[in-house]
């Protein structure tokens, strides 16, 4: 009786609701992504030291938080032992889904406290980044871990992705629609926009939760009474032992574990310069509409650029799925990679005079290695499945190895506007935190008098930009061909989690 306001819900896609989680994600995080910054230097006036400061104690909470969240999520599946009691695949969802019900809501109202002055800027900077980065971890974490809980196959994979890219683009329309609002001189408007985006956010967190959870609850019930085979039809779930473990994992045996894992330290070679540049792009995006386009194109024109670049990503990742299927992952990101360097170089030769190309470039630049960033999930999903085989675990630690991914690559998102603006300052001295009033008319100046007067500012911002993706794709292509989870290896290790029970693993080091 208590279930059957909810029944309908047994009808629904999975994968539908798997993606939709997105959606509340997205309409939050591009918002954050694109204005934090900007928020706090020219509406909060924080000044310099306080936001190196802030983003420094972020750094290290942002690195540690991933880790420590994904052992406090896995360690009971580590800890499980073949005389134990064994954990279920729907158990494991259903551990997953009440994590997002609790932190999805949380996540929301932490957004909040960014928009509205209520302490010092230093002070408020710093609280604002560790709480909402430390919610957004638990919510990240447990959705990407419910990919590799919820399908071993790559097509399984792949249709989860595509949901969560769908609803992610959906997502990004709150970036067109916040460029309306946004104004740093009348703030009001900007922050009822942004409570409005937080309501539907913990509106769609508790609603689409408890619609999992109903499905998985009747999975568990079903388990009760029927054999493990004639459940989870529509899933696969990788289960059962695949030899007997008389102890416990600790966190120290699990480090060591990792650490001879050498297709995780390349792809978090890769993935570090990935988050870096992704963040880059995000943060620097309004510097060069402002610096490099804005006295050449319309209003309207810069608005497009900003939407199309958040929302297009997601949209070319659902093709960039397909040709996943087709040629496989890390083909498709090979070729990501060399597009992103081809792309920088053309327009290095070309030049920062030819607009309508450095809009093309700007928003491609974006799109690209959004794109890119869409499909590490699965690669991510893939080293899951490695580590299961390696390590002949109890049960996949999804969420673990998530955060031990992000505990290496996180640090990307704080160096980007570090780097970024010690960059811009040492190369065409333009200091954003610059407040002397005589400094902003002379800012002022440089940028809309002659034209040889705004060449440092804008010949700055122009290698900046392409000087930045042809460093990046350079590292990437070097640590990405070093990575060998891919082709026969790849199908051997899926192989070996799918038919984990019907007879002893094979030798991994034979794939």
């Amino acid at each position: 009786m208590g279930r059957r306001p909810w029944g309908w819900c047994l009808g629904l896609s999975t994968a539908l609701l798997y993606g939709s989680l997105s959606l509340f994600v997205s309409i939050l995080h591009n918002v954050f992504l694109l204005y934090y910054v900007e928020t706090f230097v020219s509406v909060y006036k924080i000044d310099k030291l306080s936001f190196w400061v802030g983003e420094t104690v972020f750094l290290i909470w942002n690195s540690l938080n991933d880790p420590l969240f994904g052992w406090l999520s896995d360690r009971s599946f580590l800890a499980s032992t073949q005389s134990g009691p064994q954990i279920s695949g729907p158990e494991v969802v259903l551990q997953r889904l009440r994590a997002l019900s609790r932190s999805g809501p949380l996540f929301a109202l932490s957004f909040l406290a960014f928009w509205v002055a209520w302490a010092r800027p230093s002070l408020q900077f710093l609280l604002c980044l560790c709480l909402y980065d430390g919610f957004l971890t638990v919510v990240d974490l447990n959705h990407n871990a419910l990919l590799a809980d919820l399908a071993v196959s790559a097509q399984a994979r792949a249709l989860l992705n595509f949901h969560s890219s769908l609803f992610s683009a959906l997502g990004s329309l709150s970036v067109f629609l916040s460029y309306c609002f946004w104004d740093k001189e009348d703030f009001g408007a900007f922050r009822l926009f942004c409570m409005s985006l937080a309501a539907v956010s913990v509106l769609g967190f508790a609603t689409v939760s408890r619609l999992l959870r109903v499905r998985f609850q009747a999975e568990v019930g079903l388990r009760k009474g029927q054999d493990e085979g004639q459940v989870l039809k529509e899933l696969v779930i990788g289960q059962g032992p695949m030899v007997p473990q008389e102890r416990p994992v600790t966190l120290g045996e699990y480090l060591r574990q990792l650490s001879r894992h050498r297709n995780f330290m390349w792809f978090t070679s890769m993935n570090l310069v990935q988050v870096f540049h992704c963040h880059f792009n995000s943060n620097f995006f309004p510097l060069f509409l402002e610096h490099l386009l804005s006295d050449r194109i319309s209003a309207s024109t810069g608005s497009f650029l900003l939407g199309v670049s958040y929302i297009a990503p997601h949209l070319n990742n659902l093709y960039f799925l397909t040709l996943c299927q087709r040629f496989g992952v890390y083909q498709v990101i090979r070729w990501l990679f060399l597009l992103k360097l081809g792309l920088s170089v053309a327009m290095l030769l070309a030049g920062a005079d030819h607009i309508y190309l450095l809009c093309i470039f700007i928003a491609s630049n974006r799109v690209f290695t959004e794109g890119t960033c869409k499909l590490l999930n699965l690669v991510i999903s893939d080293l899951v499945d490695e580590d299961y085989v390696l390590n002949r675990r109890q049960q996949a630690a999804s969420a673990l190895l998530f955060g031990m991914v992000a505990l290496v690559t996180k640090p990307g998102q704080t160096f980007a506007p570090l780097i970024g603006t010690w960059l811009l300052c040492v190369y065409t001295g333009y200091d954003i935190f610059e407040r002397d009033p005589l400094s902003d008319a002379v800012a002022v100046t440089v940028v809309s008098g002659p034209a040889t007067a705004s060449m440092p500012l804008r010949q700055g911002c122009f290698y900046l930009l392409v000087l930045v993706p042809i460093t990046c794709a350079l590292l990437q292509l070097l640590a990405w061909s070093r990575f060998t989870l891919h082709g026969r290896r790849l199908q051997g290790i899926k192989a070996q989690r799918q038919d984990v029970q019907q007879g002893p693993p094979l030798d991994v080091k034979a794939i």
